[in-house]
């Protein structure tokens, strides 16, 4: 178990451990030929007494690792190595690890299949619209602007544990543009500030400040979404009637829009900025209603698709954290 202070090259099966900062207490399972960089430590076990990936299936959870630091946690050489292990004997190391390989392998298809979809939403909107890059379609031009009856930043009112709605924060959208309800706070709001700080269902919200790299983020409240309010750091852009807020949601997270995005970027105190009224002065290409209509109802059903994948990888990941715990407690 080496801490390491800068790259290194290595051609074996071994255990890497983030020692510090964000990740710290994330593990890697690698072989072959790879390279490690500093802030890590390797594990490299006895391959006649311990299965190294029976062993990274052991370790694998951040919560186990004691953390050291105030500021930027860390976790001492001395923490691993006297890190207490399940070892049965090599052969029945090596048949739980092939089982839980079975069960993550599932996981992996389920979330390729995601990804796919993913993939099929942006050719979807690419074949309809063309390139937003470069309107090869020749549609007329106009600014996010001429989409909007409105444009509204969220709520500053501090959210708890408890509340009568919840409340979206940055962290509620996804970087593919879905709202993740998983991690929520609360709060309660007044009857005068209802009608503008709670979401309706078709309503585009869009994070107007992050680091560089995610501000930009812009999700569709869905149809069967609850009640929820939207926090300061969240800009609501609400569709006229004349346009479609699907196509607008996945306009602005097409790689050209992205790409507007980061380059119109301000940084605040660290953090990257765009205002409403720079949202709303970004061109877009303004394709007729009707089809921006026909896109919606083709998004919708890869929509439900992921929707179903997603409950079917939840399942995957709760059985593969059952099979886990029942292997080291010896039940497997």
């Amino acid at each position: 178990m080496n801490g390491l202070l800068a790259t290194w090259e290595f051609e074996e099966a071994a255990v890497v451990l983030s020692s510090i900062g964000a990740r710290c207490g994330k593990c890697f399972y690698v072989n072959g030929k790879w390279s490690s960089l500093a802030n890590t430590q390797i594990i490299r076990p006895n391959p006649e007494k311990v299965d190294c990936k029976f062993l990274w299936y052991q370790i694998n959870d951040e919560s186990r690792w004691p953390k050291s630091g105030t500021g930027q946690p860390f976790i001492k050489p001395s923490d691993v190595k006297n890190h207490l292990v399940c070892l049965p004997p090599l052969p029945e190391q090596r048949r739980i690890a092939a089982i839980l390989d079975q069960a993550d392998a599932l996981r992996a298809k389920r979330r390729e299949t995601l990804a796919q979809l993913d993939r099929l939403t942006q050719a979807i909107f690419v074949e309809m619209f063309g390139d937003p890059a470069t309107n090869p379609k020749r549609w007329p031009m106009g600014h996010i602007g001429d989409l909007l009856d409105s444009a509204s930043y969220g709520t500053s009112e501090k959210s708890s544990s408890v509340g009568e709605f919840p409340v979206l924060r940055m962290n509620n959208l996804t970087r593919t543009g879905e709202l993740d309800l998983s991690d929520l706070k609360y709060m309660d709001l007044p009857l005068d500030s209802r009608d503008r700080y709670l979401a309706k269902a078709g309503d585009v919200l869009f994070n107007r400040t992050n680091s560089a790299d995610l501000v930009g983020k812009t999700a569709m409240v869905p149809a069967n979404a609850p009640q929820l309010a939207y926090a300061g750091y969240l800009v609501r852009l609400r569709v006229n009637q004349n346009n479609e807020p699907v196509y607008l949601t996945r306009f602005l997270n097409s790689a050209y829009a992205k790409r507007m995005l980061r380059s119109m970027c301000k940084s605040i105190v660290g953090m990257a900025n765009i205002n409403a009224k720079e949202i709303q002065a970004m061109k877009i290409a303004l394709p007729p209603l009707a089809l921006q209509q026909t896109f919606a109802t083709r998004i919708q059903a890869i929509e439900a698709l992921k929707a179903n994948h997603r409950t079917a990888l939840a399942e995957l990941d709760a059985l593969f954290t059952s099979l886990q715990h029942r292997a080291f407690r010896g039940e497997l």
